[in-house]
């Protein structure tokens, strides 16, 4: 699904206008992109967390040269989805 097709979809469950569901999902990218880049987690109950996670510097081999290779440190945003959410996805009923 694309941006603008999930725009699309909230337009047509909410009956509100398009253009002010894109400013409203465009402010909340904008805003977990921010709160990400300072290092703050955002948590939205039953969907999941967005997080930032320091992954250690590690040696890889490069198969094709032959080769170690030192892959550095570095920060990175990842998802965790809610338990609720997991369920949903694996088409269980969720637990509550």
């Amino acid at each position: 699904m694309t941006k603008q097709e999930l725009i699309d979809r909230i337009t047509e469950k909410t009956n509100e206008n398009k253009w002010d569901v894109r400013r409203t999902l465009e402010a909340f990218f904008t805003e977990v992109k921010s709160s990400l880049a300072e290092g703050e987690s955002i948590v939205v109950m039953g969907f999941g967390s967005f997080e930032v996670v320091h992954r250690k510097q590690k040696k890889a081999r490069d198969i094709k040269a032959n080769s170690s290779i030192v892959i550095p440190e570095r920060t990175i945003p990842i998802f965790r989805p809610s338990k609720e959410f997991i369920d949903l996805v694996w088409n269980k009923e969720p637990t509550r």
